[in-house]
């Protein structure tokens, strides 16, 4: 395992307990800083060495046929949801056969941890620069800039990340994404952690979402969206 950079704590993570026929393996644990991705799980249930830093989800590797899978995967899910999507369907759409997919993900969970990975990657570089300016504000503004763009830019297909509810679960269980949303709506709210940002963050992660996939706005173009939800969320933030 590599260990922790000086200065990371070394409080750590439970992980559970991953099933295989009648045994459980014992629980995975972290030290904080770091997570496996679900990529690295052996068939035995147990991980491989490899480690990345919370919150760098853009430095994941996929090869093309692995992103090819995730695309397929994304816009079935957008339609379907991820219980009415099956792995048949993804290999369907991708004039591919089944064993095809499964040998690059082996189950919708890996699949919807991975599209989840890729689409947080894309706010990484915003995020980083809000983190380290001093100009709270402008920093705060590019942000939100940069995340109704990502919105507007998939508009459904990755607004269904917010709502499906495997993919809610999924999310909740899965620590790397619950710390980045955390430091997203951090920078955005500009607020401590506690009851009233948790609320501040919901409130405005719904709006985007919500707004952009309405059927009220689907014959809006993506600019004059794009012009009328800045200036509504930024009222919303006091910008």
């Amino acid at each position: 395992m590599i260990a922790p950079k000086t200065g990371t704590s070394h409080r750590l993570i439970h992980w559970g307990r991953k099933s295989t026929g009648d045994s459980l393996h014992p629980p995975i644990r972290l030290p904080i800083g770091y997570f496996r991705t679900v990529a690295d799980r052996q068939p035995s249930g147990q991980y491989s060495a490899r480690l990345w830093r919370v919150g760098r989800f853009s430095e994941i590797t996929r090869s093309a046929a692995q992103t090819r899978v995730l695309d397929a995967a994304l816009t079935l899910i957008a339609a379907h949801g991820v219980s009415g999507t099956s792995l048949q369907m993804i290999a369907d759409a991708m004039g591919v056969t089944k064993a095809a997919v499964y040998k690059q993900f082996k189950t919708k969970e890996e699949i919807v941890v991975a599209i989840t990975e890729r689409e947080l990657g894309k706010l990484e570089d915003a995020l980083d620069a809000a983190e380290a300016t001093g100009q709270a504000a402008a920093a705060r503004e590019v942000l939100l800039g940069r995340v109704i763009d990502l919105a507007i830019d998939r508009r459904g297909a990755v607004n269904v990340l917010q709502f499906d509810p495997v993919i809610i679960r999924l999310q909740a269980e899965h620590e790397p994404f619950q710390r980045f949303v955390e430091r997203l709506y951090g920078a955005l709210l500009g607020t401590e952690d506690g009851v009233a940002a948790r609320l501040h963050a919901a409130m405005l992660s719904s709006a985007i979402s919500v707004a952009v996939m309405h059927p009220l706005v689907a014959d809006i173009d993506d600019d004059t969206l794009r012009t009328q939800l800045l200036e509504m969320t930024r009222r919303m933030l006091g910008l």
